[in-house]
C-alpha cells in the first residue's frame, strides 16, 4: 500500500470542543432557565433589558481587563479610576459655559477619555519601566485615585449643576435606538472592536504572545514593554467609556462610585474563560461573564432564596468557583 493511500485512509483527527470557551454561554443559558423558574417575570423584555443595561459598566471595563490579563498583567484600580474620571469630568462640566450643551458635553467626554488613558498609561509605565508587580502598582493607584476623588468632592459628592447639561446628557443612559438601549449598543461596539483588535491584528497576537511567555516573546522581537503598557492604556480608555455611560444615570460622582468594580470586572473575565496567568483572552466570554454577574444579582432580588445584601459574597464565591473550574478544565 502506497504512502498516499495510507495517508488518505488514516482517520482525520477531530478537534475537541474547547469547554472553557463554551462554559460561560452554557452557564448563561442555565441561569436564564433557572431565573424563569424562580420568577415568571424574569424573562420579561423590560427586566432583561434592565439587566443588560446595568451590566454595561462592568462589561465595558472587563473588555479592557481582558487585554491586561491576557498580557499577564492585572489592574485593581479600575473602580477608583472610574470615580476619579467621573469626578474630573463633572467638575469640568460644572466650570464650562452652559451655552452649547452638546459642544460642552463633547469636550467633557474627550477630557474623560484623556484622563482615563493617562491613568492607564501611568499604571502601565510604573509596571513595565518601574518593574514593579502590577498587583502592587494598581493596589497603590487604587488608593490614590480614590483619595483624589474624595479630595475633589471635599468628602461629599460631585454633582452636575446645570439642568440643561443633565437633560442633554440623560439619553446616553436612558435613551435607545430602535428599542435597543444606548448602553447595550456601547457594550456591543466596545466588545466588537476589542475582539477585532485581540483576534485580528498583530498587536492582539503580540498581547497573547507576551502573556504566554514573556521571554520567548522578547526573543521573537516583540516589544514587550510597549505591548503591556498599551494594554493598560486600553484598560483606562474602557474605564472612561464606562464612565461616559455611567454619569448620566445619576449625574454625580461620590467616594463610593465604582466601589468593588475591580472585583466584578476580574470575575467577569475569569468566568468568560480568560486565563489569569495570561496567554488566553476571550472578549465575548468576558461580556457573557458580566451578564452572568448581573443576572445572579437580579435573580437574588426577584427571589427570596438568598438575601440581596449578600450579592458581594456570591460574586466573590463565583470567582473562586470559576477559577477551580478553569484549572480543572486546563488539566484535561
Amino acid at each position: 500500500m502506497s504512502e498516499a493511500t495510507t495517508a488518505a485512509s488514516a482517520p482525520v483527527p477531530r478537534r475537541g470542543i474547547d469547554l472553557r470557551a463554551v462554559a460561560p454561554f452554557a452557564a448563561l443559558a442555565a441561569l436564564l432557565v433557572f431565573g424563569a423558574l424562580v420568577n415568571p417575570n424574569f424573562l420579561g423584555i423590560e427586566n432583561l433589558s434592565n439587566v443588560v443595561t446595568r451590566s454595561a459598566f462592568i462589561a465595558i471595563i472587563a473588555v479592557g481587563a481582558t487585554f491586561v490579563i491576557s498580557a499577564g498583567g492585572l489592574d485593581l484600580s479600575v473602580g477608583s479610576m472610574a470615580a476619579f474620571v467621573a469626578g474630573t469630568m463633572i467638575l469640568f462640566l460644572n466650570a464650562a459655559p452652559t451655552e452649547g450643551a452638546f459642544a460642552t458635553l463633547g469636550l467633557g467626554m474627550a477630557l474623560a477619555l484623556g484622563v482615563g488613558a493617562a491613568c492607564g498609561l501611568a499604571n502601565g509605565l510604573m509596571t513595565t519601566l518601574g518593574r514593579i508587580e502590577p498587583f502592587i502598582v494598581t493596589l497603590g493607584t487604587m488608593g490614590i485615585f480614590r483619595a483624589l476623588t474624595i479630595w475633589l468632592a471635599e468628602g461629599g459628592s460631585i454633582a452636575m449643576r446645570s439642568q440643561e447639561l443633565r437633560a442633554a446628557y440623560r439619553p446616553v443612559y436612558f435613551g435607545s435606538v430602535f428599542g435597543i438601549p444606548f448602553p447595550v449598543i456601547a457594550i456591543l461596539l466596545v466588545a466588537a472592536l476589542g475582539a477585532f483588535v485581540l483576534y485580528r491584528t498583530r498587536f492582539g497576537r503580540h498581547v497573547m504572545a507576551v502573556g504566554s511567555n514573556e521571554d520567548v516573546a522578547r526573543y521573537s522581537g516583540i516589544r514587550v514593554t510597549r505591548v503591556r503598557t498599551l494594554t493598560y492604556v486600553i484598560q483606562g480608555l474602557c474605564v472612561a467609556i464606562a464612565v461616559l455611560v455611567y454619569v448620566p444615570r445619576l449625574g454625580a460622582a461620590t467616594a463610593t462610585t465604582g466601589l468593588l468594580w475591580e472585583l466584578q470586572a476580574i470575575t467577569a473575565v475569569v468566568i468568560g474563560g480568560t486565563a489569569l496567568r495570561g496567554g488566553v483572552g476571550r472578549v465575548w466570554g468576558t461580556v457573557c461573564g458580566a451578564l452572568i454577574l448581573e443576572l445572579v444579582g437580579n435573580i437574588m432580588v426577584l427571589s427570596s432564596l438568598v438575601s440581596e445584601y449578600l450579592i458581594g459574597a456570591v460574586q466573590g464565591a463565583i470567582i473562586i468557583v470559576a477559577m477551580l473550574i478553569q484549572r480543572s478544565l486546563a488539566r484535561r
